[in-house]
């Protein structure tokens, strides 16, 4: 059994080696480390079938150190998944590969998420491994019984991201949750010693996790520590004592060899310690088979569903929202709209939830400890606890960045999810909403307390420069709703939306409800005239709190003998895509136009002669008096607009 493992290792080794010498570029010294392990996981413990790769009940295997990515694209051909080829790892690295520089979600049906900023990986991996047990306690163990193995790497469990993502796992019992750890004690800047002193074992252990080791390079000892670490009451870090760059004996054991190629000297020399006698990318069809050996038939399984469960899954997969969670959205947005309520958009996102989570089982979602501030926790709405994972909603804790890699997870298993703090504190999740965007995962993100309206937390808590950012971010739609009616839209376009992520920016205190007639989601288009006349002197332009503002303005300039129209912008994102005809009717060049925002006034150039906001960071008092300060008044605008126009 030694020599056919070692056959298959050295193999997963040499292509490994071949793709990055072939490309000038990539990371030879995790895949040379870590070979011995993925043989062992891959040939007697995962439940993969590459006929059938999106197999609902497979076991998931996540590559957070996601550099060592020549690796798991060599997996993936060795094992015979269709739509990676030798000469997709020949291309490794090169413009339209699918086999890009670090393994992107989509790119290859056996790659689970895209990784590579480092901690990530083994984050999200904790929502894969929520959504199973979720799945497990809704669906029985019949249906769903995976487990989630992940490769992680020295710099993987320094990234902070990674201490909040395994508390979270350790107190909810994430029992078929595996990692596998790559200890080779290297790092780019030399040996681990150089920054890290802490016990890592004794870290997990206090975060209630069972820990095993095993030596790396030894399949029984592998094998042995996989074995019972799935008989774990708990989530399980494997420690793999591993020497980085093996079999690179010139190299093996330093930093020399984590992110440079070792070019045909190294490899010649390999060939002759490994005894490979064999060309760049060649595989004895022998060992080719002896991997493709190693998947697992999924017919038994999809066989033994019932069509009610084979159509639920259908349907969970496919993202399929039901019509009734529209229709309560249709029905919610027409009573804010009859009822004309002030109220904060905060709280109309706690309406919205609560009228359609009962029709959207596959909805989780949850809060950084904020649920009382954030409104996104119906009262009747279900949790998901550690002896119960049935339900809907989460308590994340004050994890800002693990709840939105754990929001990503859970979005690649297949259900719909959101994500709540103050928008200020998005800076703490920024990454993962990154990952959101680059994925395609629909995850909904919602930031309450979302300008200097927040008042007395002061500039701390008052988000200035977000909305800018977040407009420049690529496949993300933006929302910032001015009443409940456009939040109620808002929610609607979100909810379409199957391949980006949505932010829905709210406000802390009380708007005026501006809208009347919900005929049409006038949202839809990004902007549209909440206020309108022929043929305006003056065009405002504004969002979410600001909106109310510029209708107050627009009434003084009105008296005042101007034509004003008032624009509500909920997302640029929206408006840019429409035809030029609509963006022209909207905006006519030769209107002088002005932007209303309480933020920086970044990118509103392209739509307004006159930008007003903020181009400092806030401060602390009254919201109205803070207004006041920044001269966010009706009074204070007419008087910089007469000042321009005179």
């Amino acid at each position: 059994m030694t020599t056919h493992l070692t056959g298959m290792a050295t193999a997963l080794r040499f292509l490994s080696v071949d793709m990055v010498n072939a490309a000038n570029s990539g990371h030879p010294g995790a895949p040379l480390g870590m070979a011995d392990i993925a043989t062992v996981l891959f040939s007697k413990h995962l439940k993969f079938d590459p006929k059938n790769p999106a197999w609902f009940n497979r076991d998931r295997f996540i590559l957070s150190n996601g550099h060592a990515s020549a690796m798991l694209y060599s997996l993936l051909y060795l094992t015979g998944y269709e739509d990676c080829s030798l000469d997709d790892l020949k291309n490794f690295r090169q413009m339209d590969s699918v086999t890009a520089g670090h393994p992107e979600y989509g790119y290859l049906s056996g790659i689970e998420a895209t990784t590579g900023p480092l901690g990530q990986g083994i984050a999200m991996s904790v929502g894969m491994a929520l959504a199973e047990k979720k799945y497990r306690a809704n669906f029985g163990s019949d249906v769903c019984d995976h487990y989630t193995y992940v490769f992680a790497g020295d710099g993987c469990l320094m990234e902070g991201v990674s201490y909040e993502a395994i508390s979270f796992a350790g107190h909810h019992q994430l029992n078929k949750l595996i990692v596998l750890w790559d200890n080779n004690e290297i790092t780019i800047d030399g040996r681990t010693d150089l920054t890290q002193s802490e016990d890592i074992p004794a870290r997990f252990k206090a975060m209630k996790w069972n820990v095993l080791e095993c030596d790396g390079h030894d399949f029984d000892s592998i094998d042995a520590a996989i074995t019972e670490a799935k008989q774990s009451d708990r989530p399980v870090l494997i420690n793999c004592k591993t020497i980085i760059g093996k079999s690179c004996f010139n190299l093996e054991n330093t930093s020399k060899v984590h992110g440079a190629p070792i070019g045909a000297e190294g490899r010649e020399h390999m060939t002759h310690c490994l005894e490979w006698p064999h060309a760049p990318f060649e595989i004895p069809s022998d060992i080719k088979q002896n991997w493709e050996d190693c998947a697992t038939s999924s017919d038994v399984w999809e066989q033994s569903l019932s069509e009610n469960t084979r159509s639920e899954l259908d349907s969970l997969m496919a993202g399929r929202i039901s019509g009734d969670t529209f229709s309560a959205l249709d029905t919610y947005k027409k009573s804010v709209a009859d009822e004309q309520p002030a109220q904060p958009t905060r709280k109309c996102i706690g309406s919205l939830l609560d009228v359609i989570y009962p029709s959207m089982p596959q909805l989780v979602g949850g809060s950084a400890d904020l649920a009382p501030a954030n409104n996104v926790k119906p009262a009747d709405m279900p949790v998901i606890s550690r002896d119960d994972a049935s339900g809907q909603y989460i308590h994340f804790g004050i994890r800002e960045h693990a709840m939105a890699a754990i929001a990503n997870g859970l979005a690649l298993s297949g259900l719909r999810t959101y994500a709540a703090t103050f928008l200020c504190f998005f800076d703490y999740l920024k990454p993962a909403l990154r990952l959101s965007s680059l994925m395609h995962l629909p995850v909904l993100y919602i930031g309450t307390h979302d300008s200097i309206q927040l008042g007395e937390d002061g500039p701390t808590h008052q988000p200035i420069e977000h909305l800018a950012s977040y407009r420049a971010q690529p496949n993300l739609l933006t929302f910032r709703p001015c009443d409940g009616v456009e939040v109620a839209e808002c929610m609607e376009i979100a909810l379409q939306q199957f391949d980006t992520p949505s932010i829905l920016a709210l406000s802390r205190d009380k708007l005026p409800t501006l809208r009347k007639d919900v005929t049409d989601n006038q949202s839809a288009r990004g902007a549209y005239a909440i206020k309108d006349c022929d043929q305006p002197d003056i065009i405002l332009i504004a969002t979410g709190s600001e909106v109310s503002l510029a209708m107050e303005t627009a009434d003084i300039l009105e008296k005042n003998g101007e034509a004003v129209r008032v624009i509500s912008m909920p997302c640029m994102e929206l408006f840019d895509s429409q035809d030029i005809e609509y963006q022209e009717s909207l905006l006519p060049e030769d209107v002088f136009t002005v932007s209303i925002e309480a933020g920086s006034t970044f990118g509103w150039e392209r739509y307004a002669n006159l930008t007003i906001g903020l181009d400092t960071f806030g401060a602390s008092g009254p919201y109205k008096e803070v207004y006041k300060s920044f001269e966010l008044t009706p009074d204070a605008i007419v008087a910089k607009i007469n000042d321009i126009l005179d």
